[in-house]
């Protein structure tokens, strides 16, 4: 999982409000935060490791443990009015904590590890349908991606079975920034036809697998796809005359 760690040279919080630790190791389960403001909308911290609503996967939930070891519960993260700001949603009857206030922020790991492993595999799923995307989504045990296709037939057996094979590859994950003027000139980074990718003081992020697949994202996702485990190709669905929805499971 180490190979994940880093691979951001990017600094995390450059033109954002919070520090967005997810980005530079998406292996974090907890990390100690300051509250910068507790309103009806969110509680923002200095840094946090929740990852918000955004291309499809859902915001993290998880807890805010206080310095006196009282906890409040985090139903969902959703992203703010300002760049970078993270808003974690308290759930229903929580008291707020106070701006200034000391925190540890934890992760609800194991329905952040199956985003994850979902997220990763719609990426790969999008190499073995070369396709534009336009739409799709995260959940914690599933997913799907529609594409782009007219006049295409596509087999449920084939492509899991090359999905299978792609995941069982073993292929190294990693990110990196690059500008978006670069962005620009490459468009072939962008696969999603409805969605643009998130841009932050000029900068987007790419996700490579290698050998496999290059595209601008700005989610989460696992080290290495032999972590995604397996899948299968639960429904191919015909959405409209060009439209071709592809769901997945995890086993």
């Amino acid at each position: 999982m180490a190979a994940s760690r880093g691979t951001d040279s990017y600094a995390a919080r450059r033109g954002f409000l919070t520090e967005l630790l997810f980005y530079s190791d998406a292996y974090l389960r907890e990390c100690e935060a300051r509250v910068m403001r507790a309103g009806q909308d969110g509680i923002v911290l200095d840094r946090t490791i929740f990852y918000p609503t955004g291309g499809g996967q859902p915001g993290d939930s998880g807890l805010l443990r206080l310095a006196g070891g009282r906890e409040v519960r985090i139903a969902d993260a959703r992203k703010g009015s300002q760049p970078g700001e993270v808003l974690h949603v308290p759930a229903a009857g929580e008291t707020l904590p106070e701006a200034g206030e000391h925190v540890s922020a934890i992760l609800d790991w194991d329905r952040r590890y199956r985003h994850m492993r979902v997220h990763t595999c719609l990426h790969v799923l999008s190499a073995v349908i070369p396709a534009g995307v336009t739409g799709g989504a995260v959940r914690d045990d599933s997913g799907r991606l529609d594409f782009d296709l007219a006049d295409t037939r596509l087999d449920r057996e084939d492509v899991e079975a090359r999905l299978t094979a792609l995941i069982a590859g073993g292929h190294a994950v990693t990110s990196k920034w690059i500008s978006s003027e670069e962005l620009d000139n490459r468009p072939g980074l962008v696969k999603t036809m409805s969605v643009k990718p998130p841009r932050g003081a000029g900068q987007v992020r790419l996700l490579e697998i290698a050998g496999v697949d290059l595209q601008a994202c700005g989610g989460t996702h696992v080290a290495n796809t032999a972590e995604i485990g397996e899948v299968r190709v639960s429904k191919i669905e015909n959405k409209g005359s060009r439209n071709r929805r592809v769901s997945i499971a995890l086993a």
